[in-house]
């Protein structure tokens, strides 16, 4: 065993690198005249077979050969990269090729590499296990593995192959790789600029300078692909403010001698500035007139020259023009530069084309969507006239299903002939099916568990499965849905669900706490049903049937049995009960949006009505109605306004002035998340019942001090409306990347419209009046028992072993009222507090506006989405609740 431990060694030892890379040379051939070959003999193969050996040179059995046919063929065997080593021997005639296969790989190991994982360097190998080891494809491995950390921005990586060679001709190829640090932009100097100073060009480039205010932007690190891309950028900043013969002479890169830092230095020749001259127009389709493309033309004569705006206005002219189903127009700007004036005649040239017809629409792409899923969503069939909008339409239509990736485009194709075009739906499927357990924190709900599974593309069909639970500390639910949104094949929506949920009502009090008020336990179920009227509007009808069980806790609210307004208020104690609602609404819906999931343009408005009252318990008429615009405002920022309003009108009647017919649980409530910058049920109707307190003379007036003596009960409200105005601001790439996306709001809302309710004031309190000072004392009752028998304390009293105890017995003391005594000590009756004394005020019934502004971020990080807002409220009423910074955050495992 000793005397093979050397031997193993040596088989094993790693081969340095240039072995690995150069190519043994060819083994010189045996000096000859030639002659005639006699035979041809294989040595040394073991994989490979000598037929197919002596296959790869041109030397055959009885043809004549020379020295030079025997370097040819060397050459050939080497060229095969099968071998490591090859020799013919030459003896009269009789050729042996002696060979030396080339090993097999056994495993390809990387040494080094942290920032890239050995999974992604693997996928980009030419060289894998049980291959044939060849040093081309080293050398590509080695070149492919730096292009990728140079993709990363580090150029100071090196690569360094080493082999391992293994028993039975096998080896290991060993990559050790050096990282090195990410390579910074220094400096981007400029050369030749006087229009526009450093820093302007600079900022109109990708490419930034490194410092510590950008951390962690990924721009700063060096990409030669971003370094084409400036230049265009460059270009396309003097294109745009006028001069046409801007060009960008040079573009240097200089990578430090440290290899940790590029300087990069511009040169550019910025030219003459030009205006817009004569802009005319030419169509050679009979039916597209020039007088109607000219007044589409943005730009006027003597303007400052804009090539993006020629640009973008071929776009327009194009798609105008496939409006009327010329998908193949070609609109050729003509430029005729006037250096004398500086000024830039241009001729819009638009080309004869045939009008086209759809022949044929093709779905690639999808493996478990339905074809008829994506083909009903078209807004084409085949034979149409084509039509650049609907093909749009299409397109927009097919990312609102949610089912594919978001660069899904609607590819055009020359069909058969010139006046046929192929449409293409190329999709890119992408999970639909969603099981979560997540839990979480919100400044909203408190304590989060959500556990749901959804698929919202069922069998393929485009149907939505969902169940979900929920539990918060306010409120938790039980929900089961399913929709349909082609019922048999046709254009109609059909869905249910079933639900249960417990939902507990709060108060502000003592310093912001919230104290539970009432609880409302609702079950029920609900049918829906769509059906599209038009092509951006449709119809929507629903029926529900719900039981609703409000109820107080007994034991703090009630007293003798019955909701005491003492504590609990009047209108806690009117809103409890039992109730049936059976009720019916429909929804007519207007919406263009280009995307249901993220829209970035176009606008969506709904108007619904519910009327309850087809039996059970309640009867009203509740309206809402609905609009969101989105703008696009260029440079990724992204604009949104919303404006909603409801009003809900009872036709119970409430033989009480101060009980209002539209139940506490039906109104309108406003507050967090709705309006930002107040609390949740922060603003409109609210009772702010204040405790009181005694002032130096004793007498008991409403506490100053709100925070830790008053209670505050939201009411909501009959009637509410609520706007929103929000830019969503772009962030670089590095931001991008993590997921961040800032926006700023203004919102402004006001809910009101419940009638006054009955107060519980100072005159419901017990007061004594005693040398001219008023007392406001608590009110006050006996103790009982459960069976109503009164309850005594026994007098403290030194040596009393029953002294404090409580007892059934007006005199001594006895653990039943049978056994009481008729004589002695006369106990004291234990009294219990109901209230102690307040004041209650109705405030905030006003249709006012509430505003307020603020700045929020949605981040999609690696625990899960977070969403924060800081909003500081402009505009506030009497008794609102304000509420500066809220977050919201979970996770998933």
């Amino acid at each position: 065993m000793l005397g093979g431990a050397p031997a193993l060694a040596q088989r094993n030892r790693p081969v340095p690198a240039t072995s690995l890379l150069s190519p043994a040379p060819p083994a010189p051939a045996p000096l000859t005249d030639g002659g005639i070959i006699k035979s041809i003999a294989v040595s040394g193969a073991q994989r490979i077979e000598p037929e197919t050996v002596r296959s790869y040179v041109k030397l055959r059995t009885g043809a004549a050969y020379t020295r030079e046919s025997l370097d040819q063929a060397l050459q050939d065997l080497f060229a095969t990269e099968l071998f490591a080593d090859v020799q013919i021997r030459d003896e009269n005639g009789a050729l042996t090729i002696i060979i030396k296969e080339n090993p097999v790989i056994n495993r390809i190991v990387f040494e080094g590499n942290k920032r890239i994982k050995e999974d992604k360097l693997s996928k980009e190998l030419k060289l894998a296990p049980r291959q044939i080891f060849t040093r081309s494809k080293v050398r590509a491995d080695i070149a492919r593995i730096i292009e990728l950390y140079r993709r990363q921005g580090r150029f100071a990586a090196t690569v360094e192959p080493k082999m391992v060679l293994l028993d039975q001709n096998r080896v290991d190829v060993v990559y050790e790789v050096t990282e090195g640090p990410k390579s910074k932009v220094r400096q981007i100097n400029i050369i030749g600029n006087a229009k526009f100073s450093d820093n302007e060009l600079r900022s109109e480039m990708v490419t930034k300078r490194s410092s510590l205010s950008r951390i962690l932007s990924s721009n700063t690190t060096y990409d030669p692909d971003k370094l084409s891309y400036d230049q265009g950028k460059l270009r396309q900043f003097y294109l745009t403010n006028g001069y046409a013969d801007f060009r960008v002479v040079s573009a240097v890169s200089e990578l430090t001698p440290d290899k940790r830092d590029f300087i990069i230095t511009y040169v550019v020749e910025e030219g003459e500035r030009y205006k817009f001259g004569d802009i005319d127009v030419e169509s050679d389709i009979r039916d597209f007139k020039a007088e109607t493309v000219k007044s589409l033309l943005p730009m006027k004569k003597g303007e400052w020259y804009n090539a993006k705006l020629v640009e973008d206005t071929v776009d327009n002219v194009t798609k105008t023009a496939g409006l009327l189903g010329y998908a193949f127009a070609q609109i050729d700007p003509q430029f005729n530069r006037q250096k004398d004036t500086r000024t830039m005649n241009i001729t819009f040239r638009v080309a004869d084309a045939p009008r086209v017809y759809v022949e044929r629409i093709d779905v690639n792409g999808n493996t478990l969507t339905q074809d008829k899923v994506i083909r009903r969503e078209f807004r084409l069939a085949e034979g149409d006239a084509f039509n650049s909008f609907s093909v749009k339409r299409s397109e927009d239509r097919i990312k609102s299903l949610g089912f594919f990736q978001e660069k899904l485009e609607i590819a055009q194709s020359q069909g058969s002939a010139p006046d046929r075009v192929i449409l293409q739906a190329n999709v890119e499927e992408k999970s639909t099916g969603e099981l979560q357990l997540s839990a979480g924190f919100s400044s909203l709900e408190k304590f989060i568990i959500n556990a749901s599974i959804k698929q919202r593309n069922f069998r393929g069909k485009g149907q939505e499965l969902r169940a979900s639970v929920n539990y918060s500390t306010y409120s938790k639910s039980v929900e089961l849905g399913f929709t349909e949104p082609y019922l048999f094949d046709k254009n109609i929506a059909l869905g249910g669900d079933i639900f249960r949920r417990d939902f507990n009502s709060f108060n502000y009090t003592n310093n912001g706490d919230r104290n539970t008020t009432y609880s409302q336990l609702t079950t029920g179920f609900q049918l829906r049903t769509g059906v599209p009227l038009t092509e951006f509007v449709s119809a929507a009808g629903r029926f529900g049937v719900s039981y609703d069980q409000v109820t107080l806790d007994r034991n703090t609210y009630y007293i003798d049995g019955q909701c005491s307004p003492l504590l609990a208020g009047r209108y806690l104690c009117d809103a409890i009960g039992n109730r049936i609602t059976s009720s019916i609404g429909y929804s007519l819906v207007f919406d263009n949006l280009n995307n249901g999931i993220r829209p970035t343009r176009g606008q969506r408005a709904v108007f619904s009505q519910d009327f309850a009252g087809l039996g059970g318990d309640v009867h009203y008429l509740k309206t809402r109605f609905e609009a969101t615009k989105y703008w696009d405002l260029g440079s990724k920022f992204i604009a949104s306004a919303k404006l909603e309003g409801g009003y809900i009108k009872s036709f119970d009647s409430s033989s009480d002035a101060g009980v209002d017919p539209v139940r506490l649980t039906d109104r309108f409530f406003l507050g967090e998340p709705q309006i930002r910058g107040f609390d949740i049920r922060g603003v409109g109707p609210r009772v702010l019942r204040t405790s009181y307190t005694q002032d130096a003379t004793g007498k008991y007036v409403p506490s100053s001090d709100t925070n830790n003596n008053q209670t505050d009960d939201a009411l909501g409200g009959r009637a509410y409306y609520l706007g929103r105005l929000e830019v969503e601001i772009p962030l670089g790439s590095g931001a991008k990347e993590l997921g961040l996306r800032p926006s700023i709001f203004m919102d402004a809302g006001a809910v009101f419209g419940v009638r006054r309710p009955n107060l519980t004031t100072i005159a419901n309190t017990f007061t004594t009046t005693v040398n001219g000072v008023s007392t406001v004392g608590p009110l006050t009752r006996p103790t009982k028992d459960s069976n109503g028998n009164l309850v005594y304390i026994v007098p403290i009293a030194t040596g009393d072993p029953n002294s404090g105890l409580a007892t059934l017995c007006k005199f001594g003391y006895s653990t039943t009222l049978a056994g009481c005594p008729t004589t002695g000590s006369v106990n004291a009756q234990s009294i219990t507090t109901l209230a102690n004394p307040f004041n209650e005020t109705f405030l905030g019934d006003t249709p006012r506006p509430r505003v307020s502004i603020g700045v929020g971020v949605n981040w999609n990080s690696p625990f899960g989405p977070f969403r924060i807002d800081i909003a500081k409220a402009l505009l506030k009423s009497p008794g609102d609740q304000t509420k500066l910074f809220t977050f919201n955050v979970g996770t998933q495992f």
